[in-house]
Order: structure tokens, then C-alpha cells, then sequence
């Protein structure tokens, strides 16, 4: 990946036209384009670019300018394409040319949503994974038989060239990336400003019923929420969904039944979960010994806690905390 200069700002770019949403593209600005003097840290330099000039207008009756074309695309050190005009139509060759420009001088290249049609015509993702909005994932695998397309994951980083899913996964893949560029103390900022958390594992599932932390308002949906609320004030000790079916008053049966419909996943995986996320900070801080860490969240064991970091995470909490432990840009 190409990386910015001693002095000079790392350029992001992103891809506008006409007829968008303006989600995605609004998504890239509220992280790369906003200053953040607070963080002292040097921030983004971001480009709007699109292929013709003049005005464009989006979903919504929102109508807008992009002050740079596609040189200023391809110069970047991070190219993004937030989505493509049609799914089902190859994108302008104009566009195809700079990617792979792009990605020959070592741009980081980044796809949010149906983006990832215009990384696969380019040629990009042949025989990487990747992924995008789950309702896309069978066209992509058809169009581009080359590329191994998941969709089940929030976003895949390769590394020099990442893909998200749909919509606001492209916020946790974005944080993803100033987590990569500048730490986690700066990342979980940026998250707090936001009001979205600070970091959610790229291999979470796109979708489920439910959001895990808005139960629906009927009266099984509010004892969940009970039962959710007291479990994250007692991680440390042991959880059993007897435990919480006795809090939200519930018999075991059905209080799995209910939580499987709020949240999309079992009582028990929810809890790992919510361990895994308290871990993360601490193993970010670097104060406290890893086998301390998984007792901290409440694992039974350093082997335990490791075994479950690992299959969220895709990586071990000692790995974890070497790539995030007091990461400060040079």
C-alpha cells in the first residue's frame, strides 16, 4: 500500500455520479472529509471525483458538484468506488482504466456495497475474497466467477484492497481503516464522535432480524432487554441461559426462542461476543497480561478466551495487541 510522505496528508479518494444514494458517499465524508483537530493527529486529504463535470444529481432530489476528475481518482493513496450507476452493466471503461492504475502505482483500493462490481471488472478482486450487500453477492459470483464472493461478512480486508457490504457496514469498514492508519485510540474517537461502536469484527454477519441492542417493544422483547442489560453488567461471572431466562422471567425454551428473534443469534454467542468486544480495549491499553485479559471479561480460561478470539476475530489476542497496542501514526 502506498503510503503518504513525511509532512503530506493521505489523500482519499472516492467515486461520485449521478443518480447515487448519497449514504455511502455521506458515510466516506463524515470519516475522511471532516477535520478532527481534537485528535491531533494529520487527517485525511479527501477528493470527490467523478468521471464528467458538472452538476449530478442524487436520490432524493439532491443535486452536487465534484471538484475532481479521474486523475485526481487514481492519484490517491486510498481509492474508494461507494457504489456502481447499474449492477447489472460494466462500469466506464474510464473508470475500469484508473482503478488499475490505481492499484499499479500501490493505492489502497476500497469498495463500499455494489462498489465491489466496479473492483471485479477492473480485475482486482480475480481470486481474492470479498464481499458486498448480500442482496448483490449471487450477481457478483455470477458476473465475476474469479472472484470468491462471501456474503456473510460485514467487509474482507486484503489487505491493499478491501470490500465492505452494504450501507452502514461501510462505517465499520471505514473505522477499520483509521484503525489501520492510526490506532485504536484514535479509531474509537472517531466512533464516539460518531454515537456507533467503536469496532465490530469484519466476519459479523451482514443480517439479522433484529438489531442486537433494540429489542422490539412488546413484552418478551423487554425482557430480553433485561436479561441483555444485566448479563453486560455481570460479564465476569459465569452466564448461563438458565441465568438469563430467570431474569427475563421466562422459561429456558422459550427465552431462547424470543432472544433468536430479537437479536438473530443464541444467548450463549451473544455473551462470547460482548466478552470479545470488553477484551478489545483492554488488550489495546497494554497494562494488563493477556491470560488476565480473559479472566477480566470472564473466560474460564487464558486457553478458552484465546479459542474464542481467535474465531471472532481471525486473529490471536497477542497478534491483536501487537497491531493495536499504542499505534500513533509516524
Amino acid at each position: 500500500m502506498r503510503v503518504a510522505s513525511p509532512g503530506r496528508r493521505h489523500t482519499v479518494s472516492v467515486l461520485a455520479f449521478d443518480g447515487m444514494t448519497p449514504f455511502e458517499l455521506g458515510v466516506v465524508v463524515e470519516i475522511f472529509g471532516l477535520p478532527r483537530p481534537e485528535l491531533d493527529v494529520p487527517w485525511y486529504d479527501l477528493r470527490i471525483c467523478s468521471l464528467e463535470r458538472g452538476p449530478m444529481r442524487t436520490v432524493g432530489g439532491l443535486t452536487m458538484t465534484a471538484e475532481h476528475g479521474l486523475e485526481a481518482f487514481a492519484s490517491a493513496d486510498t481509492v474508494m468506488v461507494v457504489a456502481v450507476p447499474d449492477v447489472r452493466d460494466d462500469p466506464a471503461p474510464e473508470v475500469v482504466a484508473a482503478l488499475r492504475r490505481a492499484r499499479a502505482r500501490g493505492a489502497r483500493v476500497v469498495s463500499i456495497c455494489s462498489g465491489a462490481f466496479a473492483l471485479a471488472a477492473a480485475g482486482l478482486l480475480d481470486g481474492r475474497e470479498a464481499t458486498t450487500h448480500w442482496r448483490y453477492a449471487d450477481l457478483l459470483r455470477r458476473r465475476f466467477p474469479k472472484v470468491r464472493v462471501n456474503p456473510d461478512v460485514l467487509y474482507v480486508d486484503g489487505d491493499d484492497v478491501l470490500t465492505g457490504a452494504g450501507s452502514a457496514a461501510g462505517l465499520d469498514l471505514c473505522l477499520h481503516l483509521v484503525r489501520k492508519d492510526h490506532g485504536a485510540r484514535v479509531a474509537n474517537a472517531v466512533a464516539r464522535r460518531l454515537v456507533v461502536p467503536p469496532h465490530r469484527e469484519g466476519g459479523q454477519a451482514q443480517f439479522v432480524e433484529a438489531a442486537v441492542n433494540r429489542p422490539d417493544g412488546d413484552g418478551d422483547g423487554d425482557a430480553v432487554a433485561r436479561s441483555m442489560a444485566w448479563a453486560l453488567a455481570h460479564l465476569t461471572e459465569p452466564i448461563t441461559v438458565a441465568r438469563l431466562a430467570r431474569e427475563a422471567c421466562l422459561a429456558p425454551r422459550t427465552y431462547i426462542r424470543h432472544f433468536h428473534r430479537q437479536t438473530g443469534t443464541s444467548p450463549l454467542r451473544w455473551v462470547i461476543a460482548q466478552r470479545i468486544m470488553a477484551a478489545l480495549p483492554l488488550l489495546e491499553e497494554g497494562g494488563m497480561p493477556i491470560e488476565r485479559v480473559g479472566a477480566a471479561v470472564g473466560f474460564e480460561s487464558p486457553v478458552t478466551f484465546r479459542h474464542h478470539f481467535v474465531r471472532a476475530m481471525k486473529i490471536s489476542p497477542s497478534a491483536y495487541r501487537r497491531a493495536f497496542h499504542a499505534t500513533t501514526p509516524s
